[in-house]
């Protein structure tokens, strides 16, 4: 019996130091939550009834190694993870009598800050709780910390990094690609705050709630973490929402943040309740892997048997093709689902579905349907062979041990969804009213097979008009749109068409290079193309390989026929900056913004990159004496730093 269960603690720590490996260090996914807390708490049964913990158990490390790409420092004082239930009454017998602070625990990444004579000095990240990464830079544009505070000795506190669900929606809202988008809250944040480029994370809205003290010498706290609380609160710090409790209302304080997760826009995902007085938690001491004065709480996730009728089966432009479960709807959290991701073939697998299964269903944080667990276990879904989109052979791959399926045809229409959806997009020609589930409908039903065919739409009126969604009205918005679209620039078209490696800046930086001659870019050949600032054998090699695709091209001069691309006249001696490459950061004041400026550049021959190299002509910035990061690699460099009243003087001659 002890061989066996030996076996199957051997098996379990696997497969749990793999789902943690992938959730902390790769910011993937490959199993839920809910199954992950299962297995967890079945390892912790068998080596209480062993009396063994493998050297590797999750139960004794804690989270997983850092990545490499940011310096690593190591914690004064150890982050011991939480001890966690999901039983109310075990909460309150966890009291023993005494008063507590009940809070969130919210769900992004957390840091540790330091602050000396008032100043943020140093930012690090949890890590595996004994080495975290240093990510100070990043820190400082988090939306909310105090970059000086009125406390003058040496401060260090804990909190969590999070960004909100209606940011997390906003950013997602702005990608086209469906596969690039990110999966939650969590995931954007942790990519967000390890970022190497500090102005990305600047765009994220990642905001810093603290919750906890970990050094502030000669205050006098009078033994309570609640005044604790208040004085990082004046130091300007948010801290995380709590509540104070005693034995008599914890379960009603309890039902109150159980009602707020409802609607509550910070990733939570569950609760921490520490004893306010800190001399008795601190009396109590720590195990190997948590400390004896907090306890985290944990939603138990709301149930519901159902029975699996389908899998969905989605591809996209990339070739990836996800399963999404379709099961008899049930009523979770107040709402009514019937669908839930089950994001790739590992899960697939995992779970051993089969269409009939029982299955239970839970909603992750509240907010997510999954999969909990499979009843039945028939393990009989078969994956697909062929695409369903296209009908063509479909391969597993694996990544960074998740399998997921692929289509392998370049030419699946699911490829020309996306395709499409690329070129009505904003920067692209700009059509309103045409959605990706929109074009899904018009593909399936054969009216889009090129470009072109989108303003011909008008050949379907008394389709379209019948179709869900759409009336009189909807269609003739529609028609207008696209009519709108018919008059557009030449880079809005070398953008929309999708040419591999092709963004925005790349298409205006072809366009000027050809003086806006389309027959001039189509027949460059590839040592003219490499030689192009900023091109490389890379993307020259996508750009002519599309151009001499016979079927694209019949394509390209069938969507001539139908447009008119507006005459760009690049006025003599007009390129002053060609050959100029520019960094722009910090706020502005004569442009609206950045990128008003990157098109005055721009449209004068200049570049616009992104970090300061060799090659950078200036770097523009109105906080010339900054000791930001670019200022820094600039001054190493020897690259000016010019303000940008400057810039305007001598570059703009204005």
């Amino acid at each position: 019996m002890n061989e066996k269960k030996m076996n199957r603690m051997k098996e379990l720590v696997t497969t749990l130091n793999s789902a943690s490996k992938a959730y902390y260090a790769q910011d993937m996914e490959i199993m839920s939550n809910f199954e992950y807390d299962r297995l967890y708490d079945e390892l912790m049964e068998l080596e209480k009834e062993t009396g063994v913990i493998l050297a590797n158990s999750p139960t004794i490390h804690v989270g997983y190694e850092a990545v490499d790409e940011l310096p690593k420092e190591r914690h004064e004082k150890p982050m011991l993870s939480l001890a966690k239930t999901k039983d109310r009454e075990e909460l309150r017998e966890w009291l023993n009598g005494k008063t507590a602070l009940l809070s969130w625990k919210l769900d992004g990444l957390t840091i540790v800050l330091t602050y000396h004579a008032g100043k943020l000095a140093k930012a690090v990240t949890r890590g595996n709780g004994e080495v975290g990464e240093v990510i100070t830079n990043n820190a400082k544009v988090f939306k909310n910390v105090p970059l000086s505070i009125p406390y003058q000795g040496e401060l260090i506190l804990r909190g969590e990094a999070v960004i909100s669900y209606s940011d997390f929606e906003k950013i997602n809202s702005g990608i086209q690609e469906a596969d690039a988008k990110y999966k939650n809250p969590r995931n954007l944040c942790s990519g967000s705050v390890r970022q190497l480029n500090n102005e990305i994370t600047a765009h994220r809205n990642v905001n810093f709630y603290a919750f906890s003290l970990v050094k502030a010498d000669g205050v006098d706290f009078v033994n309570s973490r609640e005044e604790q609380f208040s004085f990082l609160t004046r130091q300007g710090f948010d801290v995380v929402e709590y509540r104070k409790v005693t034995p008599d209302t914890i379960l009603d304080t309890i039902g109150y943040f159980e009602k707020k997760i409802e609607t509550y826009d910070i990733p939570s995902d569950g609760l921490v309740l520490t004893y306010e007085d800190i001399g008795y938690g601190q009396s109590l001491g720590r195990t190997a892997k948590f400390p004896r004065d907090s306890i985290a709480f944990k939603w138990a996730d709301e149930l519901r048997e159902t029975v699996l009728t389908d899998m969905e089966w989605s591809a996209s432009r990339t070739g990836l093709i996800n399963p999404v479960a379709i099961f008899e709807p049930v009523e979770l959290e107040g709402t009514t689902v019937s669908r839930a991701s089950v994001h790739n073939i590992s899960i697939v697998r995992g779970l051993k579905l089969g269409i009939g299964d029982h299955i239970t269903v839970y909603k992750a944080n509240m907010i997510i349907p999954q999969i909990a667990e499979n009843l039945t276990e028939s393990d009989t879904l078969e994956v697909p062979k062929l695409c369903p989109v296209c009908g063509q052979p479909t391969e597993i791959r694996q990544v960074n041990e998740v399998q997921s399926l692929y289509c392998n045809n370049p030419a699946c229409d699911a490829k020309k969804i996306k395709s499409f959806t690329l070129f009505v997009s904003r920067d692209a020609m700009n059509v309103d009213g045409l959605s990706e589930s929109t074009l899904e409908k018009f593909l399936a039903k054969g009216y889009l097979h090129e470009f072109a065919d989108l303003f011909k739409l008008s050949r379907y009126e008394q389709e379209i008009t019948q179709m869900d969604g759409f009336g009189e009205k909807s269609y003739r918005n529609l028609m207008d749109s696209i009519e709108r679209a018919r008059n557009t620039t030449l880079p809005r078209v070398i953008y929309g068409l999708g040419i591999e490696n092709i963004g925005v800046a790349n298409a205006k930086m072809l366009c000027r290079h050809f003086q806006y001659d389309l027959e001039a870019l189509i027949n460059a050949d590839l040592e003219e193309l490499s030689a192009i600032d900023g091109i490389g054998d890379v993307i020259a090699a996508s750009i002519y390989a599309f151009f001499r695709n016979e079927e694209r091209m019949g394509q390209l001069r069938h969507l001539m026929q139908e447009i008119t691309v507006a005459k760009e006249v690049i006025e003599e001696g007009s390129q002053t900056l060609a050959g100029m490459n520019f960094v722009i950061t910090g706020s502005l004041e004569h442009y609206e913004n950045r990128n008003a400026l990157k098109d005055v550049i721009e449209a004068k021959g200049g570049k616009v990159t992104g970090s300061v190299t060799g090659k950078t002509t200036c770097l523009i910035n109105n906080d010339t004496a900054s000791m930001s990061s670019k200022n820094k690699k600039a001054k190493e460099l020897g690259i000016r730093i010019v303000s940008e009243e400057k810039f305007m003087q001598e570059y703009l001659e204005v």
